[in-house]
């Protein structure tokens, strides 16, 4: 029997993709992406919320922030084709943690602290949440099938 060039048609492709579709469809994905999302705004907009725009921490958030929205909607519109990149809020996530020391021009506040670990922890945490959706059903050991002469 030929063999089809295409390899959307393989049957393991086509598993991955129902499974991936499923995760994406699960009430809990769908709440850590609109959560992410909201974040990630909220990440954006935190300098002119609290009020520390003019200092280079702001640029940071404004860009990370951005990030993490647009990072969100992949996730939700397309998780099949983006979840090998859910690494990546959480690693914004801890950023954002410890930017307010890392990013030294002008004297960072109370609130700027205040405002960069919160926000970073709920990243984080939805982050690690997203990557969990990724690798739901990965946990059962591979299924060895022996060629036959069909193959």
């Amino acid at each position: 029997m030929p063999h089809s060039a295409d390899i959307g048609t393989h049957p393991d492709i086509m598993e991955l993709r129902a499974r991936y579709e499923a995760a994406a469809a699960n009430p809990a994905a769908q709440l850590t992406d609109g959560l992410t999302l909201l974040s990630g705004l909220y990440l954006a907009l935190s300098p002119w919320i609290v009020g520390f725009q003019n200092r280079p921490i702001a640029v940071n958030n404004l860009v990370t922030g951005l990030v993490i929205a647009m990072l969100a909607l992949a996730y939700s519109s397309a998780f099949g084709r983006t979840h090998g990149i859910s690494w990546i809020a959480p690693v914004i996530g801890l950023w954002t943690i410890i930017a307010p020391w890392v990013i030294r021009g002008g004297a960072n506040t109370a609130g700027t602290i205040a405002n960069n670990v919160v926000t970073g922890a709920i990243i984080l945490a939805l982050g690690l949440a997203t990557m969990r959706f990724g690798m739901l059903g990965r946990t059962r050991p591979a299924e060895f099938h022996a060629p036959t002469a069909e193959h």
